[in-house]
């Protein structure tokens, strides 16, 4: 496969043809405010750490600057921190953006996506944007991807998608069912595995098996544990030649050099990811074994979301808990009676048990 140095990507940037819409962001309501509990975007209540807080704020002073040595900067240093090389790290304004740019990139007219439902959607909006054929495998008894059935579910697939943990479950897929894709998918197709909530669990990383395989790319995201999502960036790891695939839609993608420090600043304080991953998971299990304890059964979560299983039309209890301030959602149409719940922090757990039992328990 041809070979291409990180930098060059920058010089590939073309126009992103149009996308569909994300209907569900479109028709969100506007920002909060500060009374109301948000625990419907999978947002982090802590946002940038102290130290990344500070160095953002550095990154103010030099933003009449073009931030491509900050770039560089953070994409070597998580290489270091994974073993791999640098030229396996793609740096982009956000996650999402590298997802689409992975449709665009390995779909067709003739070779479609497959993943799993209910998952993220925004794989599903960029093919049906491209008019690339779509095949979503219902998840399988224990809320994992059905590798199996994704394997054969299109023999022409140019792309796999699997989240894991997913979205919006939060359940994860076994590594060996993952290894199992990887080896047997459709010939030619692209393995796409997105770690966005990776850091939340105890799961083994697929990033370093990219050294070994040039049909996978693995995505991550500084929005979720990092709290950064307002600041868009996210990470794509693969062999240099996917990631030229990806430049061609957004090689000028990147961004800005506030974003980039405070990135950076996250990756080097050590105490940052175990505090956070352990304060989340207390607080993500102590509100499961609350709502089990009433008769509602619950994802097996090792992110920073679940999915509760109301007995009732889900939309109905999201239009009750708002009423109170307490904001909860989105639903999928595969499980209409299934709402998902992101964790928030003490405060915000508690005020939404607090409004459950009052409307729903």
């Amino acid at each position: 496969m041809v070979s291409v140095s990180r930098r060059s990507l920058l010089a590939i940037g073309a126009a992103l043809p149009v996308l569909g819409r994300l209907d569900w962001a479109v028709a969100s309501p506007p920002p909060a405010p500060a009374d109301k509990v948000r625990l419907n975007y999978n947002e982090s209540p802590y946002g940038p750490s102290a130290a990344a807080r500070e160095a953002m704020q550095r990154g103010v002073a030099i933003s009449g600057l073009y931030p491509y040595g900050h770039m560089y900067a953070l994409a070597g240093l998580f290489a270091q921190q994974q073993g791999i090389a640098e030229e396996q790290v793609a740096v982009f304004a956000g996650s999402m953006a590298a997802l689409r740019y992975a449709v665009l990139a390995f779909t067709s007219q003739t070779r479609g996506l497959v993943m799993a439902t209910p998952s993220y959607e925004v794989p599903r909006q960029a093919a049906d944007s491209w008019k690339a054929p779509v095949r979503e495998v219902s998840l399988n008894a224990e809320h994992a991807h059905d590798v199996p059935a994704m394997l054969t579910a299109d023999p022409q697939a140019g792309m796999l998608y699997l989240c894991n943990p997913n979205n919006p479950t939060g359940t994860l897929t076994p590594t060996e069912a993952i290894r199992q894709a990887l080896a047997n998918k459709p010939k030619g197709s692209v393995l796409v595995v997105d770690e966005a909530y990776i850091d939340f669990s105890d799961a083994p990383s697929c990033v370093s098996w990219i050294k070994d395989h040039d049909d996978l790319l693995v995505l991550r995201t500084f929005s979720k544990l990092y709290g950064m999502a307002g600041a868009r960036l996210g990470l794509a790891i693969g062999h240099p030649a996917l990631l030229e695939r990806l430049a061609v839609f957004g090689g000028d993608n990147v961004p800005a050099a506030s974003t980039l420090l405070g990135a950076r600043a996250s990756l080097e304080d050590v105490k940052l990811l175990p505090h956070r991953k352990a304060l989340n998971a207390r607080l993500r299990d102590e509100t499961v074994g609350w709502l089990k304890a009433r008769g509602f059964a619950c994802t097996a979560s090792h992110s920073n979301c679940f999915m509760i299983d109301v007995k009732q039309p889900a939309q109905q209890v999201i239009e009750k808990l708002a009423v109170h301030n307490v904001l909860i959602g989105r639903v999928w149409k595969d499980w209409p009676q299934w709402v998902r719940v992101t964790v928030g922090n003490q405060h915000e757990m508690q005020r939404f048990r607090e409004v459950f039992a009052a409307q729903v328990a």
